[in-house]
Parts: structure tokens; C-alpha cells; sequence
């Protein structure tokens, strides 16, 4: 049996039709030998398709109008190609499709047996364009509000230096480095993004005082806000092998998210639970409705006017879970949400 090939000429057109994307099949002579529903109503094929040379049943063509057989010549080039790759293409009505296509042969030295065309919407690429578009606006928001505070006091230093007390000039300093932090930490986490959807976030776990981690973090938001942040501490807690960088990224954005978004005293508890330890963040706000729990950790979601990547939670999911931890959300008592994080005291499984 040839591998392959029998598999793709024994399909039968029920089979094909149970597909959800279109596909056409083309024997040795480039007719059509198999189109299945969905491809018929994509392409506008006639109800005698069969038969009929590949170059016409397969009524699709780029922004310059060549069409895809001459362009691709499937049953040409070298006896190595065995594929033609995701292509986009544009259907008679104008709509765009993705392509790709299979080059079937007995073996290296014949000829083409059989060409498998499949074509699906490309509304899914175009949600990826609008991704990836929105990762475009919300990162040059995100630079800007800080940028904007950067350039301007260093402009009014540079003009005004003279002018200025050691006050005005220390505030200004002071400004601009909080401002560069912040620029520093979001395209850390933009980096950090990218490593969890592409599996390359490296960790650097050892044993750590999560205690003193989550402090430092409570104060240095505190410094930055007018709202009241308590932190709870429980006595003798066991050093949890993490990495220190990224489980302080994790407290800032929950802190910080519960600063931007809840109401009220933000309070940070650390005590162990089990085998793990727990840190929870709870805020006396409205809270997060329990059909929109799982959208929360998705990138980009944000909630009322509080501003923000979008990308906080995201990360905070990513990190925990890389870690071997869990996250939840609940509500607070007495109103507000309330974001748990449960961490394995030993290293991660």
C-alpha cells in the first residue's frame, strides 16, 4: 500500500462532506475528481464540478488576479514537494480564504497522482490581525502616558535648571524615574508574554521569603497611592521555591489591578494553607461577576475605566501555573473581589 496517497483516493465524498473546511481533489490529469459541500458554496462550483479541469472548479486569485493553479503549478516543479503552504486567496466574491495543499506521488520518480486543495475562512487570520492590532494600540498607549512625563520634565529641566530649587528639580528626577520604571516593567511583561505563548518563559526558582517579597511590593505601591493598603502576615512561614522576579511581577500586578479597579482598603494576607502557601488580594470594590471569571485572565481584558495593558492577569495566570500554582477568583466578604494564589512550597513537579 502507498502510504498516503490510498488513504486520500479511498475518500468518499460523504467523508469529505463532514469536513469543516472546503476541500477539492484533483487527480493525475488535474480534473476534479472529489469536491466536498462547503467548498462547492465557497467557491461557486457548479453541480458537474466533477470532472472539470482544477483550474477552473478552483475559482480563486491574489490582488494581482492570477489565479492559484498558475500560480502554485502544483503538478510541476520538483518531485520533492510534497505541500504547498498556507496561502491567502481571494474568493469570486472578493472574501479572503486560506489555502493549503497536498502533492501526492507513488514515489520520488513519477508523477503526480493525486493534489488536495483545503480552504478554510480566513476570519480566523483576520482575528489574528485584529490581535495583534489591539497588542499595537494598547502597548503605544501604555508608552506614551509615561513617555509624555519623561520628555516633559526632562525638557523642563534642561531649560529651566537654573530656576529651579533643589526641591522642584529633586520632585522632577524623581518623577522620571518612576516613570522609566514603569516603562521597564511593561515591556517586561510584553517579553514575558511572548515567552508564555510561545512556551519560552525560563524560570530561575530557589527558596524565597515570601513574606519579605510581598512586603516590599505592598510598599512601594502604597508610595504611589492615596488608597490604604494592608498587608497580613502569618508567623512562621517556609521559604517557597520560586523565582523572586517573577513572584514579585505577580504580587504588583495583583495589587496594583486591585488598586486600579476595586474600591475602598486593598489588604494583602500571606498565611499557608496545606501544602501550599496563599496569598490573597481582596478589595472592597464590586467585584468581577461570576460569568466573566474566566475572560479575566485572557490577554487584553480589562474592566471599567481603570485603564491598564489588559495583560496583568494574563501574566499572573501564566506565572503561577509555571510554577505549579493555581489561581482564583471569588468575591471578597462584604463585597469586592477577591484573587487567590496557591503556591507549592517545594519546587515545582
Amino acid at each position: 500500500m502507498r502510504s498516503g496517497v490510498s488513504s486520500l483516493s479511498d475518500v468518499t465524498h460523504t467523508d469529505l462532506d463532514a469536513l469543516a473546511d472546503g476541500a477539492v481533489l484533483a487527480g493525475p490529469d488535474g480534473r476534479v475528481t472529489a469536491i466536498n459541500t462547503v467548498a462547492a458554496r465557497l467557491l461557486g462550483a457548479p453541480d458537474d464540478a466533477l470532472g472539470k479541469p482544477l483550474d477552473e472548479v478552483l475559482a480563486l486569485q491574489d490582488h494581482a488576479g492570477c489565479a492559484w493553479v498558475a500560480t502554485n503549478t502544483p503538478y510541476e516543479g520538483l518531485p520533492t514537494r510534497t505541500a504547498i503552504p498556507e496561502q491567502a486567496w481571494l474568493l469570486p466574491d472578493g472574501t479572503e480564504v486560506l489555502t493549503v495543499a497536498r502533492i501526492l506521488r507513488p514515489s520520488l520518480d513519477a508523477p503526480v497522482e493525486q493534489v488536495a486543495v483545503s480552504i478554510r475562512s480566513g476570519r480566523g487570520r483576520a482575528r489574528l490581525d485584529r490581535e495583534r492590532s489591539d497588542l499595537v494600540a494598547t502597548v503605544a498607549h501604555e508608552l506614551r502616558s509615561p513617555l509624555t512625563g519623561v520628555k516633559g520634565f526632562v525638557h523642563a529641566l534642561l531649560n529651566r535648571w537654573d530656576k529651579l530649587s533643589d526641591d522642584q528639580k529633586k520632585l522632577m528626577l524623581t518623577t522620571v524615574s518612576v516613570d522609566s520604571d514603569r516603562l521597564s516593567r511593561l515591556i517586561a511583561e510584553l517579553l514575558d508574554v511572548a515567552r508564555l505563548d510561545t512556551g519560552r518563559l525560563q524560570l530561575y526558582p530557589r527558596p524565597s521569603d515570601v513574606t519579605v517579597l510581598t512586603g516590599r511590593v505592598v510598599d512601594s505601591v502604597a508610595a504611589g497611592t492615596s488608597r490604604t493598603i494592608e498587608l497580613t502576615t502569618a508567623d512562621g512561614l517556609p521559604q517557597v521555591t520560586v523565582d523572586p522576579d517573577k513572584f514579585t511581577q505577580v504580587v504588583t500586578n495583583l495589587v496594583e489591578n486591585a488598586v486600579r479597579h476595586g474600591e475602598g482598603t486593598v489588604r494583602v494576607d500571606v498565611d499557608q494553607h496545606g501544602d501550599d502557601v496563599r496569598l490573597v488580594v481582596r478589595d472592597e470594590g464590586d467585584g468581577i461577576a461570576p460569568e466573566l471569571r474566566r475572560r479575566v485572565f485572557t490577554k487584553f481584558w480589562t474592566a471599567g475605566t481603570g485603564g491598564g495593558s489588559g495583560l496583568g492577569l494574563y501574566l499572573v495566570h501564566g506565572l503561577v501555573k509555571a510554577h505549579g500554582g493555581t489561581t482564583t477568583i471569588d468575591d471578597a466578604p462584604g463585597g469586592g473581589a477577591r484573587i487567590t494564589v496557591d503556591l507549592p512550597v517545594g519546587p515545582r513537579s
